[in-house]
């Protein structure tokens, strides 16, 4: 009996790679198939990396609110491949609380690793959108490639929300500190920001991905949006993976509504369920009954040992019971 696992990270907790081996020692003799997931947000880069090999690279950068940092892009084996993750500098986790700003909030970091990755060689730099701290509309990052004087042609954009640009402020403002008032401000930026941009996002499904970073560069520079989950899970090989295994272990921090609007999570149980194959989820806290998201079974847990003892009894619930 191969256990597939898949967990994606728990968001400022642990990795999806910290994740699969507490799962993997849960299920202890048992063999497992560790498959790390991600679907275009943090964690995105070290899945791809896993898979396909390469190296992290430093760079200088600025963060959501224009302090120094030093942030690292993926350059993938292949030595033309960049994988940029825009949390690595424009993230909500480098803000803290009190200080969170929607509204002064940039991407302009993210612009400066999408140059340092273009520097360093890359012809082609997938951007994960997820995790943003920003509600700019990409102006900042579009801003630091041009300072550059770079033109990206191959820029592909991984996103795990629908949203389109002119919404961003209103889905996801409130999580990045825009009060209702800063929430409309900030949708009235969005439309005119839009306006001068060469082709309009507006309406287009996945423009509104971390702030509307993903519809600014699309309507710049014609990035390709790529719906995040499918994107990795092919990249990992997981189809035939899933199809030798016995059942599937997946894992989040929360598991909600929008766990069902392309997030790896629900993709992973929607490809399971087309399988056959069982898929039991261990999330830091749940909000949806398993049945409504295909799933055999949900335990939450809240630490690597209470993932551990979960998957223990996932897997023990899996073997063939002796008869009496």
């Amino acid at each position: 009996m191969t256990v597939l696992v898949a967990p994606d990270s728990f968001k400022g907790t642990f990795s999806a790679t910290e994740v699969a081996a507490a799962i993997a020692c849960g299920c202890g003799d048992e063999p497992v198939d560790l498959a790390p997931v991600a679907d275009g947000g943090e964690g995105t880069a070290e899945v791809l990396l896993a898979a396909r090999g390469g190296t992290l690279v430093e760079a200088a950068a600025t963060d959501p609110l224009g302090a120094p940092v030093r942030a690292r892009f993926a350059l993938l084996a292949d030595g033309v491949t960049a994988v940029v993750e825009t949390a690595a500098a424009s993230g909500l986790p480098l803000v803290a609380d009190r200080r969170r700003d929607a509204s002064g909030a940039s991407t302009y970091g993210t612009g400066q690793l999408i140059v340092a990755a273009l520097e360093a060689g890359a012809r082609r730099v997938v951007v994960a959108a997820g995790g943003s701290a920003t509600t700019d509309g990409g102006a900042g990052a579009i801003d630091a490639i041009r300072a550059a004087g770079v033109t990206p042609h191959a820029l592909e954009v991984l996103v795990d929300v629908d949203t389109p640009f002119e919404r961003a402020a209103i889905e996801f403002g409130p999580q990045k500190g825009a009060s209702s008032e800063e929430v409309a401000a900030l949708t009235v930026r969005l439309h005119d920001f839009a306006a001068t941009l060469p082709s309009d996002p507006r309406g287009v499904p996945g423009t509104g991905a971390a702030g509307g970073l993903a519809g600014g560069l699309w309507a710049t520079f014609g990035a390709a949006l790529r719906p995040g989950a499918p994107y990795v899970l092919d990249a990992i090989g997981f189809a035939p993976r899933l199809r030798a295994a016995a059942a599937v272990i997946i894992g989040e921090g929360a598991l909600d509504a929008q766990s069902l609007r392309g997030k790896v999570t629900g993709t992973v149980a929607e490809w399971a369920r087309t399988a056959g194959v069982p898929c039991h989820a261990i999330v830091g806290r749940c909000r949806l009954h398993p049945a409504d998201a295909g799933l055999a079974s949900v335990t939450e847990a809240t630490t690597l040992a209470e993932i551990e003892s979960a998957a223990a009894r996932i897997t023990a619930n899996l073997r063939p019971q002796p008869r009496v």
